[in-house]
């Protein structure tokens, strides 16, 4: 296979950890990345050490967010640590753009953003088809309307020559998956039942995003009340719930996969998990189970587990650039 030259928008956790796990995943290669601040740009290949050496730490001037798109540029709000402060990159008001300028060197791009407007990413996917990109879009979202929102523009898409891989994560992504196979054992499936577990002692500040997204899950709130969230309100949220929250009913997009791939109705899917930002260790197994009829009428339920030691990173990322190449 041919090297994959590839371009991550957003340089916030999921950002900085597809590149660092890039250096792993034969015949990738990434050649640009951004944050609200500043682009990074080498068609020979990012140097990714000295990127990953420059998010470490609290880089931008504010202390840290991450990126959303806005008008021209990437404007306020999340986890994007940033790539300004890294040797290789230029500070810029325009850093989508700045990457969608270079379209004809970009392969494939891992879009690393939170989803915390209904349209962002499909918005994403818009301007590169109106700058005549060619290749392939991934991206990591959650929510199950989103969906929709990209079949509006799927002839666009294809007119531009993109293949847009949506859910490319955990989940939805590689549980989903993982669900998928365990259905073949039933003619008739009756319930599909996600639940994870993450670990992320670095807390609410290293992972804003992740974490801002997740909260607009909770009962209480949704997209447009967590959007305006002060973060200090988000850490008194992580405090009231001890580091340790509980999530059940997300509208997490693996239950339109699954309908999609005709593995069930998407009412028959339910997603849930607990985030612990404060213990790397996983409060819960991850585990997806699938319930259903056998051929021979016998109801059975096959049960796929993670191992409590494979890392978010490992499983959002790895699954995320798995897609990617694959594509």
């Amino acid at each position: 296979m041919t090297d994959i030259n590839f371009a991550v928008l957003g340089t916030g956790g999921i950002g900085r950890r597809a590149l660092e796990v890039s250096a792993d995943k034969d015949e990738l290669t990434p050649i640009a990345a951004c944050d609200r601040h500043g682009v990074a740009v080498d068609h020979d290949g990012l140097d990714v050490d000295e990127l990953l050496a420059a998010t470490e730490g609290n880089i931008a001037s504010d202390g840290g967010t991450a990126a959303e798109v806005g008008g021209g540029g990437i404007k306020e709000h999340g986890d994007d640590k940033g790539v300004v402060a890294s040797a290789q990159a230029v500070p810029t008001e325009t850093p989508i753009e700045d990457i969608i300028a270079e379209h004809e060197a970009v392969d494939a791009v891992l879009i690393a953003l939170p989803n915390l407007e209904h349209d962002f990413i499909p918005n994403v996917a818009e301007r590169f088809a109106n700058a005549g990109y060619e290749g392939v879009l991934v991206d990591v979202l959650k929510r199950s309307r989103v969906i929709g929102m990209l079949d509006d523009r799927e002839e666009q898409l294809k007119e531009s020559g993109i293949t847009f891989v949506c859910g490319a994560g955990a989940t939805p992504g590689f549980l989903t998956g993982a669900a998928a196979l365990a259905a073949q054992s039933f003619v008739d499936v009756e319930a599909v039942e996600i639940w994870w577990g993450v670990g992320l002692k670095s807390g609410y500040e290293d992972n804003r995003g992740t974490v801002r997204e997740d909260i607009a899950h909770l009962p209480d709130y949704d997209i447009e009340s967590a959007r305006a969230l002060p973060d200090e309100e988000i850490e008194e949220i992580v405090d009231a719930h001890d580091g340790v929250i509980e999530f059940n009913d997300m509208e997490h997009a693996d239950d339109v996969l699954l309908e999609r791939a005709g593995i069930c109705d998407a009412e028959d899917v339910t997603v849930g998990g607990v985030l612990d930002l404060r213990n790397d260790e996983k409060p819960t197994t991850t585990t997806v189970k699938v319930t259903g009829r056998t051929f021979d009428g016998e109801v059975g339920t096959n049960t796929f587990e993670l191992d409590d030691d494979t890392s978010m990173e490992a499983n959002v990322n790895g699954p995320a650039l798995g897609y990617l190449k694959a594509a």
